[in-house]
């Protein structure tokens, strides 16, 4: 009988080794490993920012190249997410193309030997809370103090986020390591089981996340509707 599973360590020990490694030294200080690997993310995504915009921006024409095609085809995806609230669509729309990339590349990393950004809860509330800031301060210049009213009753927004967006990210991270570890079927496939579950998981992370942001800022930067009382003739 082929043996499927083939474990060098116990479940438990791996399991807690995903979810709870052991603190790094940062200016000594103890942090997660996650934030290293948040620290490469942010010094890659902005340094590719200012090439882009040095480089390729000053080159676009009314009839894109390649690479024009491509950005703008990305830029238009998430735009199109805000479309439908005019007030949020230039900010939002920047916003939740920057915060999917991260989350994108913060998990793809787990590829080449890094821990992803998202496997700390820490990153996962930050992100979560920049969220709700944007649902109290849109809700605020809509409706005022009625707007930030109903963005205090929306507390639970970052909370949920946070939480959807660490378990998901720790699901795959464990997945993942289950696969490399335990899967013994062949050599190539658990690498290509795990490369294929790490993108997609990427990607379906990256596009909930700014749907979700989408969707809270734009209910609470709906403006309130006014009533027009009407006249004892016109009744």
């Amino acid at each position: 009988m082929l043996c499927l599973l083939s474990a060098s360590g116990s479940l438990g020990e791996l399991m807690r080794e995903a979810l709870l490694p052991e603190n790094v030294n940062f200016l000594g200080i103890g942090v997660n490993p996650s934030f290293y690997t948040s620290l490469i993310i942010s010094g890659v995504l902005i340094l590719a920012a200012i090439l882009i915009r040095i480089f390729a921006v000053p080159r676009f024409k009314d009839v894109p190249g390649k690479l024009q095609s491509v950005l703008e085809s990305i830029v238009s995806i998430f735009d199109k997410m805000n479309e439908e609230n005019s007030s949020t669509r230039a900010f939002m729309g920047a916003y939740v193309f920057s915060a999917s990339i991260y989350i994108f590349l913060g998990t793809m990393v787990e590829l080449i030997g890094l821990r992803p950004v998202m496997g700390d809860i820490n990153a996962c509330l930050a992100l979560s809370l920049f969220t709700y800031g944007l649902i109290v301060f849109f809700g605020i210049k809509a409706r005022g103090a009625k707007g930030a009213i109903g963005a205090l009753k929306d507390v639970t927004v970052p909370v949920s986020m946070s939480f959807r967006l660490f378990g998901s990210i720790s699901s795959g991270l464990l997945v993942t390591e289950l696969v490399y570890n335990f899967l013994y079927l062949s050599i190539g496939l658990p690498v290509v089981v795990g490369v294929l579950f790490t993108c997609f998981h990427a990607i379906i992370q990256a596009y909930v996340f700014a749907v979700l942001s989408s969707l809270f800022v734009g209910e609470a930067a709906v403006p309130a509707v006014k009533r027009v009382k009407k006249s004892k003739n016109e009744a």
